[in-house]
């Protein structure tokens, strides 16, 4: 049997699901889609240029570039990890003097990025006014809840 998340042991019957952000959802989606394009852009670097770079050094650094994307998935939480993920933004788009047209693959996905971040942290707090709200009135009206 799998081990169980520190969240699965504490929880009891009865208890509310916490909220996910939609801020890191958005965010690890870019991420994980970027991932995939590195994979993908490496092979592109091996096929054009494997004269000029070894392919050892081509894949090894597309590979632990592709990981170091999803890795930052799990960091997303941390006040350093929205950070980390704008530096690869740059990052990605910067691999664009190895393929001239990562340079539009780049800015597209940082667009996309800056988009997901500033949405999520835009309904993210508008859910929580809502939670607030919800709180409030089911505390100003008690017999409402046993029903």
């Amino acid at each position: 049997m799998a081990k169980l998340t520190k969240a699965q042991r504490e929880w009891r019957p009865g208890m509310p699901k916490k909220r996910r952000s939609t801020k890191v959802m958005f965010a690890s989606t870019v991420l994980l889609l970027e991932a995939f394009v590195v994979l993908f852009g490496t092979l592109t670097v091996f096929g054009l240029r494997r004269d000029e770079f070894p392919p050892v050094l081509i894949f090894s650094v597309g590979i632990g570039l592709a990981l170091v994307y999803v890795f930052t998935c799990a960091v997303l939480t941390k006040p350093w990890g929205v950070a980390l993920g704008w530096i690869l933004q740059i990052v990605l788009i910067l691999t664009g003097f190895l393929e001239p047209a990562m340079f539009l693959v780049g800015g597209l996905f940082a667009v996309a990025w800056w988009y997901g971040i500033r949405t999520g942290i835009r309904i993210d707090r508008e859910a929580a006014q809502r939670e607030r709200e919800q709180a409030a009135w089911d505390a100003a009206h008690p017999e409402d809840l046993s029903n």
